[in-house]
């Protein structure tokens, strides 16, 4: 009859113990809100603003390599996008004579004129440059009509252009000496600027 060694744990030294506070992922739920006039933001250019309703419409599942697959997705979609009003663009340039000349034909050319044979990214990469980009007064416009926004709110537009008028005025005249009876700032409660 054999025994195995016996092991004994020293009680002067504990033995550190190894935690695992990793966390580990495995499914992502993205929500979709339908748009609205969002009346949150004030975007660099004039125009109304894109904001979402307050309870999405849907939500769906995915693993971690389904939304991977998914986010490639919509990258190539917006890149498709961008390249087919870039070409967009360089056709109308072309048939204006470099903008020189009037063209019925450049005037009532669309997005969906371009063909999708014409535009290939599979050869670029997805993730090299792709950034956000703001959209456009008038594509934020479009966007709204798309999802059945009736009526804009044309007031919107009007204090957006006060907020950035605003912000181009920022500090007070004082000139090396700060007098706090006449300071802007002051009289506004801010530190001197």
């Amino acid at each position: 009859f054999f025994l195995p060694p016996f092991l004994a744990t020293s009680i002067l030294k504990k033995s550190k113990r190894l935690k695992k506070n990793n966390v580990e992922f495995d499914r992502v739920t993205v929500f979709y809100f339908p748009r609205c006039q969002g009346f949150t933001s004030v975007p660099s250019r004039g125009g109304c603003t894109l904001g979402m309703v307050s309870k999405h419409s849907s939500s769906r599942q995915f693993t971690l390599a389904e939304f991977s697959k998914e986010q490639e997705n919509v990258r190539r979609g917006k890149l498709e996008e961008k390249l087919k009003e870039e070409k967009l663009e360089a056709l109308k340039w072309k048939l204006t004579m470099n903008g020189t000349k009037e063209s019925e034909e450049a005037n009532q050319l669309t997005i969906e004129d371009i063909s999708d044979d014409d535009i290939d990214v599979s050869n670029m990469d997805l993730e090299d440059g792709f950034f956000l980009q703001p959209y456009p007064a008038k594509k934020r416009r479009a966007l709204l009509k798309a999802v059945g926004v009736k009526k804009i709110d044309k007031e919107e537009k009007r204090e957006l252009h006060n907020i950035r008028l605003s912000r181009e005025d920022c500090g007070c005249d004082c000139r090396e000496v700060c007098d706090p009876e006449t300071c802007s700032c002051s009289l506004a409660g801010i530190k001197c600027q």
